[in-house]
């Protein structure tokens, strides 16, 4: 027989097992029993646990995440029932969109108050079920090591993607024998897809007659861990390749066959290439609207080669010619090994740079080395990138911050990247690079925007508490300014409601401890950007940026890729 112990003292061995260090969480009425047990797992001797009390649920789940990111562990949030627990459905959502591994554990009524609208009750399981890999509620304590190890289990193997467990009170303060399980098993569910040799086998065929190859690089590559693999195929078939947003640290920024970034406002020849080549080798991606732009004419001339781990992303959005449904881990080098020796695209390649020219002449060199006027994001994001140690993590929030950051930061290594790509969520930049910073030794760089700043502008708390040393570079041009643009683009320059009047973000800065700068003159740039860097410690650096700064290139909304713009 094991230990005689309550639910909640059960959750703590069983995160233990799965090897948890830092949990993010709020307190509230029905996870007291198992904030009580916490207690004793995150004090002293015994202390096995770092808890991060976040100032609001939705900031748990996005710390969580960028602490996945960053780590490539399961982020792990922990909340009370009801209003609690809805709040961590953003992040839920947003973890499913973009694959991040995490699980949340909400407390819930008893079981025997189920269904009586007792306080703070909602039916959790019911609400995440569409927005999770899988949710479950922990009726008795006797199944909290078993729904604890599966619950990590699903979300950290094959696809990763969040897991919601509904604990009621009653099943926290039950007491049981304490018996460990592990499970890495689930009838039904297939986390790894046996690789179709026939399938490689093709693709290696189609690739080794190519004359223009194109690779398209997902996030799939660094949750695989396949980065190394992705390099060695690429540089034996000679590809050149574009790496969607998630998918930015999965080759490095200065890799000779890198040529950018995919989507709407990605880079112009990468984009225009897509209409040009003979075979277009998705890696991990998802074929996302942003980077497709309007699917009937979207690559029609190339053979399509699909690898991805989920089946179900296989001619969801593109008919492919061949899908290799695996790991890439496995498909990269199964596909490598049949690529011939001597494969070369030089000429391919060498037609790329014309329309790289014509981007950074028109559109680059002017966001990044203005001569006159206002401040623009993209100078502040490039003086940053040039200023910044290597390896430094880049956090965005959503919005023209997070465009101009994406394009003009460097990414010399895996996992330098956290950013709401398939939600786009509003707020998800301050929390998730709280994460981000415990989760990692480097540097944590995030760049908000007015708006995506105050959404979550409680967090400052969290970071006062914690002294997280975060790098806040608020973008600051007291509109919505993604909004603003597309309404000067698409509806007249009618400007409803997104212009912002903003507080007073140093007296902000000064409540919760943190050291604050602000530029409004480019000549004080460098300066202000060495001393945010040389701090120890958290930092708000606020720079006053032109209010009709746009993003480009962009490919309008309906628009084939091939139609992108660089110039309004």
């Amino acid at each position: 027989m094991g230990d005689r112990i309550t639910g909640a003292k059960a959750l703590m061995r069983a995160l233990q097992a799965e090897g948890v260090k830092t949990i993010f969480g709020y307190p509230g009425g029905a996870i007291m029993p198992v904030y009580d047990a916490l207690y004793d797992y995150t004090q002293g001797e015994q202390k096995c646990f770092d808890h991060i009390l976040v100032r609001h649920e939705q900031a748990a789940t996005h710390a969580a995440e960028g602490y996945a990111r960053v780590s490539g562990e399961v982020g792990v949030a922990l909340v009370t029932s009801g209003p609690g627990a809805t709040n961590t459905l953003t992040g839920v959502a947003d973890a499913m969109m973009d694959s991040t591994p995490l699980v949340v554990i909400a407390g819930q009524v008893a079981i025997s108050s189920l269904g009586t609208d007792a306080f703070q009750e909602v039916d959790l399981v019911g609400v995440a079920q569409p927005i999770s890999k899988w949710s479950y509620q922990i009726r008795h304590a006797e199944d909290v090591a078993w729904a604890v190890s599966q619950a990590f289990y699903i979300a950290r193997s094959g696809r990763p993607g969040p897991v919601v467990l509904d604990f009621p009170r009653n099943a926290q303060v039950e007491e049981i024998d304490w018996v460990p399980r592990k499970v890495d098993f689930v009838r039904s569910y297939v986390a790894y897809p046996k690789l179709d040799e026939d399938a490689v086998r093709q693709a290696a065929e189609f690739i080794n007659n190519a004359q223009k190859p194109l690779a398209l690089v997902g996030q799939g590559v660094e949750l695989g861990n396949a980065q190394n693999e992705l390099k060695a195929f690429l540089e034996k078939g000679d590809i050149p390749a574009g790496r969607t947003m998630l998918g930015l640290s999965a080759l490095p920024s200065d890799h000779p066959l890198n040529v950018g970034m995919l989507g709407m406002h990605g880079n112009y020849a990468v984009n225009l290439k897509e209409q040009e080549c003979d075979v277009l080798i998705a890696i991990g991606m998802r074929f996302s609207d942003r980077v497709t732009g309007n699917l009937k004419t979207y690559a029609k001339q190339a053979k399509i080669i699909h690898l991805d781990i989920d089946r179900s992303e296989i001619d969801k959005n593109v008919k492919t010619d061949v899908a290799v449904v695996a790991d890439c881990k496995e498909s990269l080098p199964a596909i490598m090994a049949l690529l011939n020796e001597n494969n070369s695209h030089k000429e391919w390649r060498e037609s790329f740079k014309e329309l790289e020219r014509r981007e950074l002449e028109k559109v680059i060199e002017p966001a990044i080395h203005p001569v006159a006027g206002p401040l623009l994001m993209g100078e502040v994001v490039h003086q940053v990138a040039e200023l910044a140690p290597r390896g430094t993590v880049l956090v965005t929030d959503v919005g023209q911050n997070q465009l101009f950051a994406t394009r003009y930061f460097k990414y010399p290594e895996k996992r330098s990247l956290c950013t709401s790509g398939g939600l786009g969520t509003m707020g998800y930049g301050l929390p998730a690079a709280i994460g981000a910073t415990f989760a990692t030794e480097r540097t944590v760089c995030c760049f908000m925007g007015d708006g995506g700043f105050q959404m979550c502008i409680e967090e400052l708390g969290t970071i006062m508490e914690q002294q997280s040393p975060v790098k806040m570079i608020l973008l600051n041009n007291n509109y919505l300014g993604n909004v603003r643009q597309w309404q000067d683009m698409f509806w007249k320059r009618r400007k409803s409601f997104t212009k912002m009047m903003n507080p007073c973000y140093e007296l902000i800065a000064k409540g919760y401890g943190i050291p604050y700068a602000a530029v409004t003159d480019r000549r004080d740039l460098a300066t202000a950007v060495e001393k945010m860097l040389t701090t120890s410690g958290p930092y708000i650096l606020e720079c006053a940026i032109k209010e009709n700064d746009d993003v480009l290139p962009m490919t309008p909304p309906g628009m084939s890729v091939n139609e992108m713009m660089l110039e309004i």
